[in-house]
């Protein structure tokens, strides 16, 4: 539903002439995806997960064809 109503409003906006996003949005996303980015690596990183995927790649690759 939350989807739905996003489309719809960027729908309006592109209707209303108002296209792309401004020097200070592209400056908020961009912070916001290098926060992300930030956290995602620090989660990948820790001891719990990166044991976690080492052991699952390991598995992966002892799979007898």
């Amino acid at each position: 539903m939350r989807v739905m109503r996003c489309l719809r409003k960027l729908r309006r906006r592109c209707r209303t002439g108002e296209r792309g996003m401004t020097t200070a949005e592209y400056a908020v996303g961009t912070l916001a995806a290098c926060g992300f980015a930030a956290v995602l690596y620090k989660v990948v990183t820790s001891g719990a997960v990166s044991s976690a995927l080492s052991g699952l790649i390991k598995r992966a690759l002892d799979v007898a064809f």
